[in-house]
């Protein structure tokens, strides 16, 4: 008997489809439209390239003080060395029933309404592991990142253990003579609201199909309120610019059609390899117990240690109060 109803394999071509979702990703990614994720050619052809940690040599930078030239003693050699940023690929998937996306296929372009719906589904996710990677990275001592740490939260007055230009202006120095790399803050939306009320946030709305941004002390300001609050002290991030790379890889079926004929459920499977990395802070596969980390692994401190020199990793951590 003929079909009498459009499922979802008559609408999703997968070589159509996959490429729109990661594309409408990017588009719906206040991350991303921010520049703290940046996509790198080089991290799409890591991820592709097999392997659950990705090694990522990079020369250290020349130090030892400059010598005075003299006729008769000759200069001091030095040396450059070698290290390495290590990434770990991400494997994640999830699948859709057909009632789950069923006011989508009523619309007038399906393919389009799904993808959308996909690409801002892993628009979310990818939000939730960078987040948690903040937790990790900043989670102990033992990774490395303290001095990339403000901490005004227990400061005497309601002033100095408060959020505001003066203060923030403490955190982004952080970094010493390469604050300017410092370009873009995650909040909490009741410390965007407390902002807001002391008239320092600018709102400029977004292109079409574009999160709106708002801004503060020049600078993007993306809300989300997975970041931590806890017993009236809230988190604050300041990135720089790429300050998390990330790259595309291919998982072997990427996005797969599926009908369970007997409870006439049509389902969508899609399937997506990642790197989503801070940059300069190693993964050290310590604590994972599946073949890929989860958030959870990526949250917990004995998984990460800086490589690089603390003000080269731009990722600032910001805790404060409110009031």
């Amino acid at each position: 008997m003929p079909a009498t109803k459009t499922i979802i394999s008559d609408v999703i071509v997968p070589d159509v489809f996959n490429p729109y979702v990661v594309e409408r990703t990017a588009e719906l990614s206040a991350f991303y439209q921010s520049g703290i994720i940046e996509r790198s050619e080089q991290l799409d052809t890591l991820a592709r390239a097999g392997g659950k940690l990705i090694n990522m040599p990079y020369w250290e930078d020349l130090d030892g003080d400059d010598e005075v030239l003299d006729d008769e003693a000759a200069l001091t050699v030095g040396k450059i060395s070698a290290s390495q940023d290590v990434a770990a690929l991400l494997a994640r998937g999830r699948a859709w029933s057909v009632n789950d996306l069923a006011k989508a296929l009523s619309g007038d372009d399906p393919m389009k309404a799904i993808g959308d719906l996909v690409a801002l589904y892993w628009a979310r996710r990818f939000q939730s592991v960078l987040i948690n990677t903040l937790a990790g990275i900043f989670g102990n001592s033992a990774t490395g990142m303290d001095g990339n740490i403000h901490d005004i939260s227990a400061e005497s007055t309601a002033a100095t253990r408060s959020i505001a230009a003066g203060t923030t202006v403490d955190a982004l120095y952080k970094l010493g003579d390469a604050n300017q790399r410092l370009t873009g803050f995650a909040m909490h939306s009741a410390t965007v609201a407390k902002l807001t009320k002391d008239d320092l946030i600018e709102t400029i709305p977004g292109s079409e199909g574009k999160p709106t941004i708002k801004y503060f002390l020049s600078k993007p300001v993306v809300e989300d309120d997975g970041l931590p609050v806890a017993n009236g002290v809230y988190t604050t991030y300041i990135f720089g610019q790429g300050a998390f790379g990330w790259g595309e890889g291919a998982a072997p079926v990427p996005t797969e059609m599926d009908r369970d004929s007997l409870a006439g459920d049509d389902i969508l499977i899609n399937r997506r390899h990642f790197l989503l990395h801070p940059r300069g802070v190693a993964f050290q596969n310590a604590v994972v117990t599946g073949a890929t980390p989860s958030n959870a692994e990526l949250a917990n401190y004995l998984n990460w240690v800086r490589v690089y020199e603390s003000k080269n990793v731009r990722i600032v951590q910001f805790k404060h109060k409110l009031a």
